[in-house]
Protein backbone atom coordinates (compact mmCIF):
# COMPACT_ATOMS: atom_id res chain seq x y z
CA UNK A 1 0.00 0.00 0.00
CA UNK A 2 3.02 2.51 0.92
CA UNK A 3 5.63 1.07 -1.03
CA UNK A 4 5.53 3.63 -4.26
CA UNK A 5 5.25 6.42 -1.42
CA UNK A 6 8.06 5.03 0.20
CA UNK A 7 10.32 4.25 -2.87
CA UNK A 8 10.30 0.49 -1.94
CA UNK A 9 10.15 -2.95 -4.34
CA UNK A 10 8.96 -4.65 -1.02
CA UNK A 11 7.45 -4.48 2.54
CA UNK A 12 10.37 -3.74 4.72
CA UNK A 13 9.34 -4.86 8.23
CA UNK A 14 7.20 -8.11 8.08
CA UNK A 15 7.43 -10.35 10.66
CA UNK A 16 8.03 -13.24 8.81
CA UNK A 17 11.29 -15.21 8.92
CA UNK A 18 12.49 -14.34 5.76
CA UNK A 19 16.50 -14.97 5.04
CA UNK A 20 16.73 -11.99 3.08
CA UNK A 21 16.39 -9.52 5.68
CA UNK A 22 18.44 -11.75 8.51
CA UNK A 23 20.59 -8.36 9.62
CA UNK A 24 23.98 -9.28 11.14
CA UNK A 25 23.96 -8.00 14.63
CA UNK A 26 27.34 -9.72 16.60
CA UNK A 27 25.01 -11.78 18.38
CA UNK A 28 23.25 -12.59 15.00
CA UNK A 29 26.80 -13.98 13.86
CA UNK A 30 27.75 -15.46 16.33
CA UNK A 31 24.71 -17.39 16.91
CA UNK A 32 25.17 -18.26 13.22
CA UNK A 33 29.16 -19.60 13.75
CA UNK A 34 28.25 -21.72 16.66
CA UNK A 35 25.05 -23.28 14.28
CA UNK A 36 27.63 -24.13 11.24
CA UNK A 37 30.60 -25.20 13.59
CA UNK A 38 28.40 -27.87 15.49
CA UNK A 39 26.92 -28.73 12.11
CA UNK A 40 30.36 -28.95 10.30
CA UNK A 41 32.09 -30.74 13.13
CA UNK A 42 29.86 -33.17 13.69
CA UNK A 43 30.23 -32.66 17.89
CA UNK A 44 26.60 -32.92 18.76
CA UNK A 45 23.77 -30.95 19.94
CA UNK A 46 23.21 -27.36 20.55
CA UNK A 47 21.38 -25.51 22.64
CA UNK A 48 19.94 -21.77 21.10
CA UNK A 49 17.81 -19.56 23.30
CA UNK A 50 16.40 -16.05 23.01
CA UNK A 51 13.09 -14.30 23.88
CA UNK A 52 10.15 -13.47 21.79
CA UNK A 53 10.72 -12.06 18.54
CA UNK A 54 14.90 -11.99 18.91
CA UNK A 55 15.47 -13.93 15.73
CA UNK A 56 15.58 -17.09 16.68
CA UNK A 57 13.48 -18.78 13.73
CA UNK A 58 15.00 -16.88 11.11
CA UNK A 59 18.44 -17.25 11.81
CA UNK A 60 17.80 -21.33 11.50
CA UNK A 61 15.94 -20.67 8.39
CA UNK A 62 19.48 -19.23 7.42
CA UNK A 63 21.33 -21.71 8.77
CA UNK A 64 19.31 -23.91 6.55
CA UNK A 65 19.45 -22.19 3.06
CA UNK A 66 23.02 -22.37 3.24
CA UNK A 67 23.91 -25.88 4.15
CA UNK A 68 24.81 -28.27 1.36
CA UNK A 69 21.85 -30.39 0.69
CA UNK A 70 24.74 -32.77 -1.12
CA UNK A 71 25.90 -33.14 2.11
CA UNK A 72 23.20 -32.61 4.49
CA UNK A 73 19.62 -34.41 5.77
CA UNK A 74 17.65 -31.76 7.35
CA UNK A 75 14.63 -32.41 10.07
CA UNK A 76 12.91 -29.17 10.99
CA UNK A 77 10.25 -29.60 14.21
CA UNK A 78 8.33 -26.51 14.53
CA UNK A 79 5.76 -27.70 16.42
CA UNK A 80 7.34 -30.41 18.64
CA UNK A 81 4.70 -30.49 21.25
CA UNK A 82 4.24 -34.36 20.57
CA UNK A 83 4.04 -37.55 22.03
CA UNK A 84 7.47 -40.03 21.72
CA UNK A 85 5.93 -41.65 18.86
CA UNK A 86 4.64 -38.67 17.19
CA UNK A 87 7.69 -36.92 17.33
CA UNK A 88 10.07 -39.96 16.09
CA UNK A 89 7.12 -40.13 13.34
CA UNK A 90 7.37 -36.83 12.22
CA UNK A 91 11.75 -36.52 11.90
CA UNK A 92 10.91 -39.40 9.54
CA UNK A 93 8.55 -37.67 7.61
CA UNK A 94 10.54 -34.44 7.45
CA UNK A 95 13.60 -36.44 6.21
CA UNK A 96 11.20 -38.10 3.35
CA UNK A 97 9.81 -40.86 4.68
CA UNK A 98 6.54 -41.64 5.48
CA UNK A 99 4.93 -44.57 7.08
CA UNK A 100 1.78 -45.95 8.83
CA UNK A 101 3.70 -47.91 11.63
CA UNK A 102 3.08 -46.68 14.88
CA UNK A 103 4.67 -48.67 17.67
CA UNK A 104 7.90 -46.60 18.86
CA UNK A 105 10.49 -49.17 18.75
CA UNK A 106 9.27 -49.84 15.10
CA UNK A 107 9.70 -46.08 14.28
CA UNK A 108 13.10 -45.81 16.13
CA UNK A 109 14.46 -48.73 13.81
CA UNK A 110 13.06 -47.22 10.44
CA UNK A 111 15.06 -44.24 11.70
CA UNK A 112 18.10 -45.73 12.67
CA UNK A 113 18.04 -47.10 9.12
CA UNK A 114 17.27 -43.73 7.82
CA UNK A 115 20.27 -42.44 9.64
CA UNK A 116 23.17 -45.13 8.76
CA UNK A 117 22.31 -44.96 5.29
CA UNK A 118 22.64 -41.64 5.00
CA UNK A 119 26.08 -41.59 6.62
CA UNK A 120 27.24 -44.34 4.30
CA UNK A 121 26.45 -42.09 1.69
CA UNK A 122 28.30 -39.34 2.93
CA UNK A 123 25.76 -37.60 4.24
CA UNK A 124 24.75 -36.11 7.57
CA UNK A 125 21.75 -35.38 9.40
CA UNK A 126 20.98 -32.66 11.54
CA UNK A 127 17.98 -32.45 13.48
CA UNK A 128 16.10 -29.07 14.51
CA UNK A 129 13.58 -28.84 16.85
CA UNK A 130 12.33 -24.88 17.08
CA UNK A 131 9.67 -24.01 20.49
CA UNK A 132 11.29 -26.58 22.39
CA UNK A 133 10.08 -25.35 25.61
CA UNK A 134 6.53 -26.24 24.52
CA UNK A 135 7.75 -30.43 24.65
CA UNK A 136 5.42 -31.25 27.64
CA UNK A 137 5.85 -35.14 27.69
CA UNK A 138 9.10 -35.99 29.23
CA UNK A 139 9.07 -39.49 27.50
CA UNK A 140 9.80 -37.11 24.43
CA UNK A 141 12.35 -35.17 26.14
CA UNK A 142 13.96 -38.51 26.64
CA UNK A 143 13.85 -39.95 23.31
CA UNK A 144 15.52 -36.71 22.09
CA UNK A 145 18.54 -37.38 24.93
CA UNK A 146 18.61 -40.47 23.20
CA UNK A 147 19.26 -39.45 19.42
CA UNK A 148 22.45 -38.42 20.61
CA UNK A 149 23.56 -42.35 20.81
CA UNK A 150 23.90 -42.42 17.18
CA UNK A 151 27.23 -41.90 17.31
CA UNK A 152 30.59 -43.49 16.44
CA UNK A 153 33.85 -43.20 18.32
CA UNK A 154 35.03 -39.99 17.13
CA UNK A 155 31.24 -37.67 16.22
CA UNK A 156 27.68 -38.16 16.03
CA UNK A 157 25.55 -39.66 13.17
CA UNK A 158 23.15 -36.86 13.66
CA UNK A 159 23.42 -33.21 14.79
CA UNK A 160 20.52 -32.16 16.88
CA UNK A 161 19.33 -28.52 17.93
CA UNK A 162 16.94 -27.30 20.46
CA UNK A 163 15.99 -24.00 20.00
CA UNK A 164 13.38 -22.13 21.85
CA UNK A 165 12.61 -19.30 24.93
CA UNK A 166 14.59 -18.54 27.87
CA UNK A 167 12.61 -21.35 30.07
CA UNK A 168 13.86 -24.28 27.86
CA UNK A 169 17.00 -23.41 29.25
CA UNK A 170 15.31 -24.49 32.49
CA UNK A 171 14.01 -27.43 31.45
CA UNK A 172 17.02 -28.84 29.48
CA UNK A 173 18.56 -28.13 32.70
CA UNK A 174 16.23 -31.19 34.58
CA UNK A 175 18.07 -33.71 32.61
CA UNK A 176 21.49 -34.03 33.02
CA UNK A 177 21.98 -36.72 30.91
CA UNK A 178 21.37 -34.14 28.20
CA UNK A 179 22.66 -31.07 29.57
CA UNK A 180 26.04 -33.32 29.35
CA UNK A 181 25.77 -33.86 25.57
CA UNK A 182 24.97 -30.20 24.65
CA UNK A 183 28.73 -29.04 24.12
CA UNK A 184 27.31 -25.69 22.62
CA UNK A 185 25.04 -23.30 24.50
CA UNK A 186 24.17 -19.42 23.13
CA UNK A 187 21.62 -16.97 24.05
CA UNK A 188 20.31 -14.13 21.51
CA UNK A 189 19.36 -10.91 23.07
CA UNK A 190 17.83 -7.78 21.77
CA UNK A 191 19.70 -5.21 19.68
CA UNK A 192 21.12 -2.38 21.22
CA UNK A 193 20.16 0.93 20.08
CA UNK A 194 23.30 1.74 17.73
CA UNK A 195 22.42 -1.85 16.38
CA UNK A 196 18.58 -0.83 16.02
CA UNK A 197 19.47 2.12 13.70
CA UNK A 198 21.43 -0.11 11.90
CA UNK A 199 18.88 -2.88 11.64
CA UNK A 200 16.13 -0.52 10.38
CA UNK A 201 18.28 1.02 7.80
CA UNK A 202 19.58 -2.32 6.87
CA UNK A 203 16.03 -3.66 5.97
CA UNK A 204 14.40 -0.07 4.12
CA UNK A 205 17.90 -0.43 1.94
CA UNK A 206 17.11 -4.01 1.35
CA UNK A 207 13.79 -3.47 0.61
CA UNK A 208 14.73 -0.25 -1.71
CA UNK A 209 15.32 2.36 -0.16
CA UNK A 210 18.98 3.54 0.72
CA UNK A 211 17.60 6.85 2.13
CA UNK A 212 17.82 8.40 5.55
CA UNK A 213 14.38 7.48 5.71
CA UNK A 214 14.06 7.44 9.88
CA UNK A 215 15.37 10.11 11.59
CA UNK A 216 18.12 9.19 14.26
CA UNK A 217 15.62 10.50 17.03
CA UNK A 218 13.22 8.43 15.41
CA UNK A 219 15.25 5.32 15.71
CA UNK A 220 15.77 6.17 19.41
CA UNK A 221 12.23 6.02 20.06
CA UNK A 222 12.05 2.84 18.51
CA UNK A 223 14.30 1.36 20.12
CA UNK A 224 13.17 3.06 23.54
CA UNK A 225 9.91 1.48 22.78
CA UNK A 226 11.06 -1.87 21.07
CA UNK A 227 13.73 -2.70 23.92
CA UNK A 228 15.68 -3.31 20.75
CA UNK A 229 13.44 -6.97 19.83
CA UNK A 230 13.49 -7.13 16.13
CA UNK A 231 9.67 -7.89 15.77
CA UNK A 232 8.68 -5.16 17.79
CA UNK A 233 10.70 -2.67 16.26
CA UNK A 234 9.18 -4.63 12.87
CA UNK A 235 5.25 -3.60 14.04
CA UNK A 236 6.17 -0.09 14.97
CA UNK A 237 8.26 0.58 11.79
CA UNK A 238 5.70 -0.35 9.97
CA UNK A 239 3.01 1.38 11.24
CA UNK A 240 5.28 4.44 10.95
CA UNK A 241 5.46 3.95 7.02
CA UNK A 242 1.64 3.74 6.97
CA UNK A 243 1.08 6.78 9.30
CA UNK A 244 3.88 8.52 7.48
CA UNK A 245 1.76 7.46 3.92
CA UNK A 246 -1.28 8.67 5.06
CA UNK A 247 -0.39 11.82 6.09
CA UNK A 248 2.10 12.82 2.84
CA UNK A 249 5.41 12.97 5.10
CA UNK A 250 8.91 12.43 3.40
CA UNK A 251 10.69 10.73 6.19
CA UNK A 252 9.66 9.66 9.51
CA UNK A 253 10.74 12.10 12.62
CA UNK A 254 10.10 11.28 16.37
CA UNK A 255 6.57 12.79 16.14
CA UNK A 256 5.58 10.00 14.03
CA UNK A 257 6.85 7.39 16.71
CA UNK A 258 5.07 9.36 18.99
CA UNK A 259 1.92 8.50 17.46
CA UNK A 260 2.12 5.11 16.63
CA UNK A 261 3.97 4.65 20.21
CA UNK A 262 0.78 6.34 21.75
CA UNK A 263 -2.27 4.18 19.68
CA UNK A 264 -0.52 0.63 19.98
CA UNK A 265 -0.48 1.43 23.92
CA UNK A 266 -3.94 3.07 23.62
CA UNK A 267 -5.07 -0.69 21.69
CA UNK A 268 -3.09 -2.40 24.39
CA UNK A 269 -4.68 -0.82 27.71
CA UNK A 270 -8.34 -1.09 26.03
CA UNK A 271 -7.83 -4.31 25.26
CA UNK A 272 -6.50 -5.16 29.01
CA UNK A 273 -9.27 -3.09 30.20
CA UNK A 274 -12.03 -5.42 28.15
CA UNK A 275 -10.31 -8.40 29.33
CA UNK A 276 -10.45 -7.37 33.14
CA UNK A 277 -13.96 -6.86 32.20
CA UNK A 278 -14.69 -10.32 30.70
CA UNK A 279 -12.77 -11.98 33.66
CA UNK A 280 -15.03 -10.07 36.22
CA UNK A 281 -18.30 -10.87 34.13
CA UNK A 282 -16.91 -14.38 34.34
CA UNK A 283 -16.27 -14.53 37.90
CA UNK A 284 -19.82 -12.78 38.35
CA UNK A 285 -21.84 -15.56 36.40
CA UNK A 286 -19.53 -18.55 38.11
CA UNK A 287 -20.98 -17.04 41.54
CA UNK A 288 -24.78 -16.78 40.17
CA UNK A 289 -24.81 -20.29 38.82
CA UNK A 290 -23.49 -21.37 42.76
CA UNK A 291 -25.22 -19.58 44.50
Amino acid sequence: MYKKHWNLKYKPFINTPDPRYLYFSSNHEEALIRLFYVANEQNGALLLTGGVGCGKTLISRVFINELNPKRFDVALITHPNLSAAEFIKEILYQLGIETDLTAKVDLIHLLNEKIFEASRQGRHTIIIIDEAQLICDPLTMEEIRLLLNFQQNDCFYITLILMGQPELAKHVAQIPQLVQRLGIKFHIGPLDEGATKEYIEHRMALAGNKEAVFSVDACKLIYQASAGIPRQINTICDMALLVGFGQKFLSISADIIQQVIHDVNQYNNMTTSENKTDDKFSQYKNRRGTS
